[in-house]
C-alpha cells in the first residue's frame, strides 16, 4: 500500500495503537478520520491534530456501524483505507458473576464490529486497503484475558480468509500483529512494562514501506514463527500464575 495521499478511517483512533497510527498517518501526509465512543477522547485527539476528522460512534451497535458507513459514503466517498483497530480487553475469569455480559461486550467490539465494517466498506468503490489489528495473543492466549485472546485468534483467521477473498476486488488486506504495548488496554498500569507505541509504529511503517502484509514486532514476531513446542512453552511462561 502507498503510505501517503490516502483518506483513512481508523476505528478507536483516539487512544493507544489507534492514536499512534493516527499521528503517523497524518505525518505521512494522509487525511485521517477517527471514530470512537468517547467525545472527550475524540476532542483531545482533534486538539492535538487540527486536521483530524472525528465521528462519534458506538461500534458495539450494528445500527451505528451502518450509520458510520452511510456517513462516510455521503461525505467521504473517496475514502480508500479502513483500519479496524477498535478493541477492548477484559481481565476476568469464567467464574465471575458478570463473565458472560463482559464476554459479549468483547465479542461485539472485537469480532462483530470489524466483520460488519469489512462487509460494508468493500462496497466503497474507492476502497483499496483494509488493515486489521490482531494480537500476538492470536497465537498463544493469556488466560487472564480468555475472551480477548479468543477474539483475536478469530480475527487473525478471518483476516487470512479476507485477504484471499478480496484478491478479486484488488483490495489489499494487511494484518498488524502487535505484542503487549504500553497502553491502557485492559486497564491503567497493566502494560507499563511493555514497549512504547512509538517503537511499534516505527516497525509498522518500515514493514509497510517494504510491502509486507503481515506486520509483527518483538513477541508477536516470535509467536508467528513458533512451532507447537515453542507455543506450549510460551503458554506455560505466560500463564504459570494464572
Amino acid at each position: 500500500m502507498k503510505l501517503s495521499n490516502n483518506k483513512i478511517l481508523i476505528t478507536g483512533g483516539a487512544s493507544g495503537i489507534g492514536l499512534g497510527l493516527t499521528e503517523r498517518f497524518i505525518k505521512e501526509g494522509n487525511t485521517v478520520i477517527i471514530c470512537g465512543r468517547k467525545i472527550s477522547a475524540l476532542q483531545e485527539a482533534s486538539d492535538q491534530f487540527p486536521s483530524l476528522i472525528t465521528r462519534v460512534c458506538d461500534l458495539s451497535v450494528a445500527a451505528e456501524r451502518e450509520d458510520l458507513f452511510n456517513w462516510i459514503s455521503e461525505n467521504h466517498p473517496d475514502l480508500n483505507i479502513l483500519v479496524n483497530n477498535a478493541g477492548i480487553q477484559q481481565w476476568m475469569s469464567v467464574a465471575d458473576n458478570n463473565f458472560f455480559q463482559r464476554a459479549r461486550e468483547e465479542i461485539a467490539i472485537n469480532i462483530e464490529a470489524p466483520v460488519h465494517l469489512a462487509s460494508l466498506f468493500i462496497n466503497l468503490k474507492s476502497l483499496t486497503t483494509i488493515i486489521n489489528i490482531t494480537s500476538g495473543l492470536s497465537f498463544v492466549p493469556l488466560t487472564k484475558t480468555p475472551v480477548y485472546s479468543a477474539t483475536k485468534a478469530f480475527f487473525h483467521s478471518f483476516t487470512l480468509s479476507l485477504r484471499h477473498l478480496l484478491k478479486e476486488k484488488n483490495i489489499e488486506v494487511v494484518e498488524l500483529i502487535p505484542p503487549a504495548l504500553n497502553t491502557d488496554l485492559g486497564g491503567k498500569g497493566l502494560h507499563d512494562f511493555a514497549p512504547p507505541v512509538s517503537d511499534f509504529m516505527e516497525a509498522v511503517f518500515k514493514q509497510l514501506a517494504e510491502g509486507k502484509t503481515e506486520i509483527t514486532f518483538g513477541f508477536s514476531e516470535a509467536m508467528t514463527k513458533a512451532g507447537p513446542e515453542e507455543l506450549q512453552k510460551a503458554f506455560a511462561r505466560m500463564n504459570n500464575n494464572s
